[in-house]
């Protein structure tokens, strides 16, 4: 295995300048940092764990953590995640701070300057896919702040890893599902949170192209947008059912799965619709049991919250990218029978 004393002694350098480099401490010649990254690189070197815990204790290292308040109980145990990776991290000198907040644009830069105003080191963010976050994440890459994007991603901003689900695929396999689970002409709904959400079009983007093959007999006849809002789902599936009193089938491509499921059963319509949805939760495990959905698709929301902070640790103590971009997590789906 390479050593520091190995690196240093075919760039010519001392072991302290190689350190530097390796653990992004302090100022060095760019050629030389290049000239010594490319060796580490060469012989496959391999920091020492024990030395990089006593590193990230000396740095006394800051993490942010930004993710979306609603009512949605995916958070919640999003969030779950995060708090076990805190305490993991607490052993390393590591801090996590965590701002939960409304789906709005506003608010996700607000919180952004906040954290900044505590002086993280990094940030995992759940984005609203939107230019000014963008922007913002490019700024925050050329100020040395890596961030890793989680749960939701963003187009073409400068992130260093996306930890989530692939909501194409997910979407997909909701179309998947639809297609087993029915016969005859099949009249879909969608119930999504925000069309600003990249997550949420994307999964219906990837259910939309899985139907084409099907599209003579199965048709979307509506898409209602509730912001993840419960009483908001509740109002919008009830407007659509009452609206295409011949839908017989159901997608709900983001959160607000309760109120919505609440309106399905206020119609009489439990049983007689195919409905997909998605998370476990003791919401939808109830809803699976009274038959008023038929499938729900899960996508590891613990991971989500430990995983992103997992990558921000490692890059800030050893100056290593994540070895991929996308650190997707399982499809998983459930039925009555596997809940």
């Amino acid at each position: 295995m390479a050593t520091i004393k190995d690196i240093a002694a075919l760039a010519g350098v001392s072991r302290g300048t190689v350190d530097r480099v390796l653990n992004n401490r302090g100022s060095v010649n760019p050629a030389t940092a290049e000239k010594i990254n490319e060796i580490a690189k060469a012989l496959d070197y391999k920091p020492n764990k024990a030395g990089l815990a006593l590193a990230a204790q000396k740095k006394k290292l800051k993490l942010g953590v930004i993710l979306f308040s609603t009512d949605n109980p995916f958070f919640a145990d999003v969030l779950q995640g995060v708090h076990k990776k805190a305490e993991d991290l607490a052993g390393y000198n590591c801090s996590v701070l965590v701002k939960q907040i409304p789906i709005n644009v506003d608010a996700q830069l607000s919180a952004i300057d906040e954290l900044l105003r505590e002086e993280v080191n990094g940030i995992a963010i759940a984005p609203q896919n939107d230019g000014r976050i963008r922007t913002r994440i490019n700024e925050l890459s050329k100020q040395g702040i890596p961030v890793v994007t989680f749960n939701t991603d963003i187009e073409n901003s400068a992130r260093i890893a996306y930890v989530g689900s692939n909501y194409t695929k997910s979407g997909r396999t909701a179309a998947g599902l639809l297609r087993l689970m029915t016969h005859g002409d099949v009249l879909i709904g969608i119930i999504t949170g925000s069309s600003e959400i990249l997550c949420h079009t994307e999964r219906i983007a990837g259910f939309t192209d899985a139907l084409k093959p099907c599209q003579k007999h199965m048709q979307i006849v509506s898409i209602a947008e509730t912001q993840d809002d419960e009483i908001e789902s509740y109002e919008q599936t009830l407007r659509l059912l009452k609206e295409h009193p011949k839908t017989n089938a159901l997608f709900f491509a983001a959160g607000g799965v309760y109120g919505g499921c609440r309106a399905i059963s206020s119609l009489g319509l439990a049983g007689k619709l195919c409905v997909i949805a998605f998370d476990k939760a003791d919401t939808t495990e109830q809803f699976l049991r009274d038959g008023v959905l038929s499938a729900v698709i899960c996508q590891q929301p613990r991971t989500q919250g430990q995983k992103p902070l997992d990558l921000l640790f490692r890059y800030l103590t050893s100056g290593e990218l994540p070895d991929k971009e996308y650190h997707y997590t399982a499809v998983d789906i459930r039925i009555l029978e596997n809940i």
